[in-house]
């Protein structure tokens, strides 16, 4: 045994194993050695760049200025650590806005400013400038007017009186904008053939005299239009009119009710004094009770009933003069 553990080559393996093993305890002691829980924190270091749409702010004194043409957002990328980065994007509490304070009235390109970044990120941002239209304010109370396709009515309707809540609204923008205003209107779009009341919700549009739209702000936006819808109606006695009757035959009819109410066109109904109500006897040899529909005269829309039962009893000629 003491031969086995003196013998050169066995020395010559065992002196090989420690130096491996010196040189790995080595390296797992320096800072560049990477282990098993550190890839996350390497990942979190690394250089990260995104961009994102942020909304763009007005420094400007608004109860005196009235600012157009700018975009609502701008792109800003962001570049740094990656953990930095998507905390920033996560929370935005940061922003992006335009300094008017100093500026005057008119058409002028303005820089697009950052604040609220960390210093331990870069950024850029797209546009890098904007431009604006800086007007004076101006602001004024309006009524508001209702527009709607009078030919939508179905045929013996007519409107009756419009009503919009609420009758008057805050329009405020540029002077020379506000002050071609020519109405602020609520346009209905009615179904055709409508026969009954039509209430919306309907978004106002400030118009001016050539009927374009203008770019002002209306508060608020939109108004509640009632559109009352109704015909003229009359209530007339009937006359009932036998048709096709058969010689040698004996007839009594009877409606079970005498009058019917006519909805339509208040001068067409005026016309009306009785209505006639036809009563085919073709073909009835027995006594029945039958429906019969309302032949409507002209200018009328509609009947209540649409129909009326007619009671209907025969006899044969012969007999009837027998009894």
């Amino acid at each position: 045994m003491k031969d086995f553990w003196g013998k050169p080559w066995f020395i010559k393996v065992v002196s090989l194993l420690i130096a491996i093993l010196l040189v790995v305890y080595i390296d797992s002691t320096q800072p560049g050695f990477i282990t098993q829980g550190e890839p996350k924190k390497t990942r979190q270091t690394a250089s990260e760049s995104q961009t994102i749409k942020v909304p763009l702010q007005v420094s400007v004194d608004t109860d005196k200025y009235y600012v157009v043409g700018y975009p609502e957002k701008v792109n800003v990328t962001l570049e740094g650590a990656n953990a930095l980065v998507t905390s920033t994007i996560n929370t935005q509490n940061f922003r992006a806005y335009i300094d008017l304070t100093d500026k005057k009235v008119g058409k002028q390109a303005v820089k697009v400013q950052v604040s609220g970044l960390s210093k331990q990120l870069s950024y850029s941002i797209n546009p890098k400038t904007v431009n604006v239209d800086i007007e004076r304010r101006k602001s004024t109370t309006m009524p508001v007017q209702i527009e709607y396709n009078k030919n939508a009515v179905a045929r013996g309707y007519k409107i009756g009186k419009t009503s919009v809540s609420p009758q008057q609204v805050e329009v405020t923008g540029a002077k020379a904008e506000v002050n071609q205003i020519d109405q602020i209107v609520a346009k209905v779009a009615l179904p055709n053939g409508i026969d009954h009341d039509y209430t919306r919700q309907v978004i106002l549009i400030a118009e001016d005299k050539k009927g374009r739209q203008l770019n002002v702000v209306i508060d608020p936006t939109t108004a509640k239009a009632n559109i009352p819808i109704s015909t003229s109606k009359k209530t007339v006695k009937i006359d009932l009119d036998s048709k096709n009757e058969e010689s040698d035959k004996v007839y009594s009819v009877t409606a079970r009710t005498d009058q019917v109410t006519l909805y339509g066109e208040k001068s067409a109904l005026a016309k009306v004094k009785r209505l006639k109500v036809n009563v085919d006897l073709r073909d009835v040899n027995s006594s029945i009770t039958k429906d019969v529909p309302i032949e409507l005269p002209k200018g009328a829309v509609r009947s209540d009933p649409g129909s009326i039962q007619v009671q209907i009893k025969v006899k044969n000629a012969s007999s009837a003069k027998n009894n």
